[in-house]
């Protein structure tokens, strides 16, 4: 493990919030790729409404012969859910994938006002009947809420399937250190079907010190037959954290080899966050978010 350091170019912004739609105001938050062939990819991201409200769209792009833009999504694929379940206050996406029978999934975070904290975040699922035209919710109630092992927040799930079992790695709540500060790592849970979850609190991957508070939006490939997840991580502001796995459950952890920093200035001087990933022709390439969780849109950095 660890044999192969990806060095990267920042290229600067590639996906921009599209200000003159009323669900893209501000935001292009959380790039979730799904693979299109010969170099095309959708990304789908969250734009907010005037009302801070986030609603999942999509940017097709292209990395043929170099990346660039190709269409933005003329409405919001999922808007927010009926008044009084879990995703009443925005959806983000999370993951992409194909189902057996046809199905797409779209897995996605869930935004609910709190009371005495100051939200609440569970993961949902979406799904496709028509290779991703429309998306209609699997169920109104969340497909990770709350259990024994994991009473606080659960959600952005990055799901992947590894021969006859989907595996899930999770955001879960640890405790709320006050209103407004949750505490929360990764862990894993499995399924047969990638709709209905077994948890058992197995942690992936945990704080590195009692001064970290968040790890974010777990991104997981499995690449020359190692397990690597990029992942945000925050005391103060996120950066990226890197882990590798021979067999997907033990996990270890070393940031430095997430190789991707703040700048000096620009878009992503103060955060870099929420980090996707994907491999064509034999050249990664990392969607990831700056400042303020995406405000500017999404970046671009190639390996070099």
């Amino acid at each position: 493990m660890f044999k192969n350091k990806i060095l990267w170019k920042k290229t600067g912004l590639f996906i921009c919030p599209q200000t003159e739609n009323w669900w893209s105001i501000s935001h292009a938050m959380i790039p979730t790729p799904e693979d299109l062939g010969n170099g095309k990819y959708r990304i789908y991201y969250s734009g907010r409404n005037n009302d801070n409200q986030s609603h999942i769209a999509w940017a097709d792009i292209s990395l043929n012969p170099t990346p660039h833009i190709l269409e933005y999504s003329s409405g919001p694929v999922l808007k927010p859910g009926a008044l009084g379940c879990f995703d009443d206050n925005g959806v983000t996406p999370s993951c992409i994938l194909n189902l057996s029978g046809g199905e797409k999934a779209l897995y996605y975070i869930g935004w609910n006002p709190g009371s005495t904290v100051r939200m609440h975040l569970f993961g949902g699922l979406a799904i496709s009947q028509n290779e991703g035209q429309t998306f209609e919710r699997w169920s109104r109630a969340p497909i990770i809420e709350r259990c024994p092992t994991d009473p606080f927040l659960n959600t952005a799930p990055f799901v992947v399937k590894h021969e006859d079992q989907y595996r899930m790695y999770y955001v879960s709540g640890t405790a709320w250190l006050g209103k407004d500060l949750p505490r929360y790592n990764i862990k894993l849970a499995l399924s047969k079907d990638g709709k209905v979850w077994e948890r058992d609190g197995h942690v992936c991957i945990d704080f590195a010190n009692s001064s970290e508070n968040a790890l974010a939006r777990p991104f997981v490939l499995f690449d020359d037959n190692i397990w690597k997840m990029w992942f945000a991580h925050k005391g103060d502001a996120y950066r990226l954290g890197y882990a590798e796995s021979e067999d997907g459950f033990r996990w270890e952890r070393r940031d430095e080899f997430a190789g991707l920093g703040v700048s000096d200035d620009g878009f992503d001087s103060d955060m870099v966050e929420y980090a996707a990933i994907v491999k064509y022709n034999g050249k990664h390439y990392m969607f990831y978010n700056g400042n303020n969780y995406g405000f500017d849109g999404i970046g671009l950095a190639i390996e070099q």
